[in-house]
């Protein structure tokens, strides 16, 4: 973690121009590594995290900084009517999801079966994959995951149930493609990286989330206040896109990106986990 890089780090900064004086919610603190930079500028940091740990270790980084167990869903309600001058969402997963093997998000390594991004609540992967029927399983790999062989994966995965283990739902998708294990942890991309993206994202109903967040984003931003995201994902970057374009088109923004910012080629050399990143900007129309 001590080697945690923030996404697109300079390219937010550069979009949100924190200064003393400014209010910033960074509504996916994880680590903490854009609020420090945000906190350098001088600027006021308001974070939120869905996850309690990474609340902890976000304020042994940042100090003295106002923290919220929230998901950016409910910001109105965080903000309290509020409205600031900037808002920062880096979506998906943190690097310690991904590391920890007990949090169940790595297909490589075995764990419990889990991916709650809040372990304190909701379903687990496990009992999500239990009761979900064959169809709407195949159309969530497809639609979340742009799984190919959707309707094989499912299968396998129905006829494997239940599934507890990382190692399970690996093995089951394995299965469906073809693929020993030994011959998958070699592939250039994982035969079940786009099933466990496509499982976590529903688990913690991730679209349904950010729709709600790109709802409410106008109504928690000053005038010329302006909001940054950043997306993994080709639904969410669609959605984000959509918004934004939305919002120009009805006044309620009067600037919007018209392509994402993507990482340089040295900071994807640097860090693979940033490749697909696509960060998308939006500034509230001057009158509120």
């Amino acid at each position: 973690m001590s080697g945690h890089v923030p996404v697109l780090l300079e390219e937010v900064v550069s979009f949100l121009k924190p200064r003393k004086g400014k209010v910033i919610v960074d509504c996916t603190v994880g680590l903490g590594g854009h609020a420090e930079a945000l906190l350098r500028k001088g600027a006021r940091v308001i974070g939120l995290d869905l996850d309690p740990a990474n609340l902890e270790r976000a304020r042994k980084k940042l100090g003295d900084v106002e923290l919220h167990h929230a998901n950016f869903a409910a910001l109105p309600s965080v903000l309290g009517g509020v409205r600031v001058d900037g808002i920062l969402a880096d979506l998906g997963v943190s690097s310690p999801h991904l590391d920890d093997p007990a949090r169940g998000f790595s297909y490589r390594e075995p764990g419990p079966l889990d991916m709650r991004l809040d372990p304190s609540r909701g379903e687990p992967a496990s009992a999500l994959l239990d009761r979900i029927g064959r169809d709407e399983l195949a159309q969530a790999l497809r639609e979340l995951g742009d799984e190919e062989e959707a309707e094989r994966v499912a299968d396998a995965v129905v006829a494997r149930r239940p599934l507890r283990t990382t190692l399970d739902l690996t093995s089951a998708v394995c299965e469906a493609r073809g693929f020993t294990l030994r011959r998958a942890a070699g592939a250039k991309l994982h035969p079940a990286a786009r099933t466990f993206q496509a499982v976590r994202m529903l688990v913690n109903r991730e679209l349904a989330n950010l729709e709600r967040l790109l709802a409410v984003l106008p109504d928690c931003l000053k005038a010329r206040g302006v909001a940054a995201l950043i997306s993994f994902h080709s639904g969410e970057d669609r959605r984000v896109k959509r918004a934004f374009r939305d919002g120009l088109r009805s006044g309620i923004y009067d600037q919007a990106s018209d392509e994402p910012v993507v990482p340089c080629a040295e900071e994807a050399a640097a860090n693979p986990r940033a490749r697909s990143a696509k960060l998308r900007r939006a500034r509230r129309a001057k009158r509120v």
